[in-house]
């Protein structure tokens, strides 16, 4: 289903006057309550915290005419539901998907939920106007890159919540009652599953949203992104070690930006932040061409590497 926030959240920045807009954020919280507190507990802060209200206030005065002139020229809402479409299609989709427009607050570009055992994948539309927005922190990403960013969401959903998925992820969501957080699942899952869950999204991603520079699909920029490959094998030994341990920080350093540099220090060697995506994809590649997107995206971690196990044998 697709639910779109766009709406309601700019009749809140449409006041003059910057205490009813503050107001009217907080009506369109408690009205979106169930999806947004879960976005601001895992892509910003405790919305309870004593920060909140300096963020919204931020949020809700910042000037808006980068995305009130894309929405002018792009039709957003058959973007989604057109790669909504298509992901169903190509991963034979057997769950049902939520899929947000919404405006945030200049955290994630775009992030998977799930609330109550139903799937959410949002994309935070500040961030695809095509122009930086130092007000908003927008990342000045094109418009055109939102079905490549909503199918590696989407992707994600399909595997926390398909009753044919068979990934670790999908038990710790079940076993928290339905609900998704980016911390406990950080603490829980085991390194090898939070990679393969990113590098199958970037697949996904690829294949429904394909031509764009190969960095793109990672969120990389082009640097970073020839860092990682000269990188690979480095990066590969350090962490074969650490593949079947749990631990928030081994997330954080492979999969998060923001880290300092001794946090993702190896040795001599400083890795590019996110470094996990590019390794997670290729750890995908082998059972992907085997077996196919749809089975893939629904495969235990395990199950992804021994495919890979088993190529790699018969090519020795």
């Amino acid at each position: 289903m697709l639910i779109n926030l766009l709406p309601d959240f700019l009749a809140v920045t449409d006041s003059t006057d910057s205490t009813d807009r503050l107001a009217a954020y907080n009506q369109y919280f408690a009205a979106h309550r169930a999806l947004l507190e879960q976005y601001w507990h895992n892509y910003v802060i405790d919305p309870e915290g004593p920060h909140f209200t300096d963020i919204v206030r931020a949020t809700v005065d910042a000037d808006r005419s980068d995305l009130r002139a894309m929405l002018d020229r792009v039709d957003v809402v058959s973007l989604a539901r057109n790669t909504e479409r298509q992901c169903r299609e190509l991963l034979a989709m057997d769950t049902d998907v939520d899929i947000v427009l919404m405006v945030g607050v200049g955290a994630a570009n775009a992030g998977e939920l799930v609330v109550g055992g139903q799937g959410i994948a949002f994309v935070c539309l500040e961030h695809f106007t095509g122009v930086a927005n130092q007000h908003t922190d927008g990342l000045g990403l094109d418009p055109e890159l939102l079905p490549l960013w909503l199918a590696h969401e989407i992707a994600h959903v399909v595997r926390y919540t398909s009753p044919t998925s068979r990934s670790e992820l999908r038990d710790i969501i079940g076993g928290a009652g339905g609900n998704y957080s980016y911390w406990d699942t950080g603490r829980r899952a085991t390194l090898r599953e939070l990679l393969v869950n990113e590098g199958l999204a970037v697949h996904v991603s690829q294949a429904i949203s394909p031509g764009h520079a190969a960095w793109e699909y990672f969120g990389y920029q082009r640097r970073q992104y020839a860092d990682v490959r000269q990188l690979e094998s480095v990066m590969a030994r350090a962490l074969a070690g650490d593949l079947d341990t749990a631990a928030l920080g081994l997330r954080l350093r492979y999969l998060s930006g923001g880290m300092s540099d001794e946090a993702r220090r190896i040795d001599r060697f400083i890795l590019p932040e996110r470094a996990g995506y590019y390794l997670g994809a290729r750890m995908c590649e082998r059972a992907i061409d085997t077996h196919g997107l749809a089975w893939a995206v629904r495969a235990s971690a395990a199950e992804i590497c021994a495919v890979d196990a088993s190529s790699a044998a018969r090519s020795a």
